[in-house]
């Protein structure tokens, strides 16, 4: 099996999963200090369940917040600054270039119901094309971009899902419900709880976290 680099991009909090309100009942603390907690949750949630992935050498997480560099950093991840600072596009191709990797995979931040086998069946199907993608549950938005020898080339942002189709990127389909399900809002998070979070996410929630493997 390739052996893959996944970057995955952090805002700094405050502007992070903006339309994620109203909050969850009985996420204690002020409204900005809550927010902050659950966006770092569900990164903490991706990170781990990448870097457990047994196709996965590492995790790279770009972004300018000490609050997220500090997160992913105890859970085994890197971490780069965010020195393009032009959205997301850009730090996503700094990131790649910064793994010095030659298959690298871009995942989204909000993914607390992905499971690693999820992701390793994903990365599996994609060595057979220089770029593939996976939508959003929506089928709209990207989830996972790769790239294999070439160029990442990311247009993430509304309605990604035809942009890379578009540039040359294979899609992917598979029985991976946790890696479609990124969460922008409330109904999204309700969502990813069916399925089964991570334990950051679950912990602060007040639930149980999914079954290990």
């Amino acid at each position: 099996m390739r052996a893959w680099s996944v970057v995955v991009p952090a805002k700094r909090l405050a502007l992070a999963k903006t339309r994620l309100t109203p909050l969850p009942e009985g996420l204690a603390g002020p409204p900005a200090t809550a927010h902050d907690r659950l966006v770092l949750a569900l990164l903490a949630d991706t990170v781990a369940a990448a870097l457990a992935s047994p196709a996965v050498t590492g995790v790279l997480v770009v972004t300018d917040d000490p609050d997220a560099a500090a997160a992913v950093s105890r859970l085994g991840a890197r971490t780069v600054p965010d020195e393009p600072d032009r959205g997301l596009n850009p730090a996503l191709v700094h990131g790649a270039r910064a793994t010095g990797a030659a298959a690298v995979a871009a995942l989204s931040s909000d993914l607390p119901a992905l499971r690693p086998e999820e992701l390793t069946a994903a990365l599996a199907a994609a060595q057979g094309a220089p770029r593939c993608f996976v939508a959003d549950a929506q089928g709209t938005g990207t989830t996972l971009l790769t790239a294999v020898g070439t160029e990442l080339a990311p247009a993430f942002g509304a309605g990604s899902a035809q942009r890379h189709a578009a540039g040359g990127a294979v899609p992917l389909t598979g029985a991976w419900p946790g890696l479609a399900r990124d969460v922008d809002t409330p109904g999204d998070l309700r969502a990813a709880l069916a399925l089964g979070v991570g334990r950051h996410t679950a912990v602060l929630l007040g639930g149980a976290a999914r079954p290990p493997g």
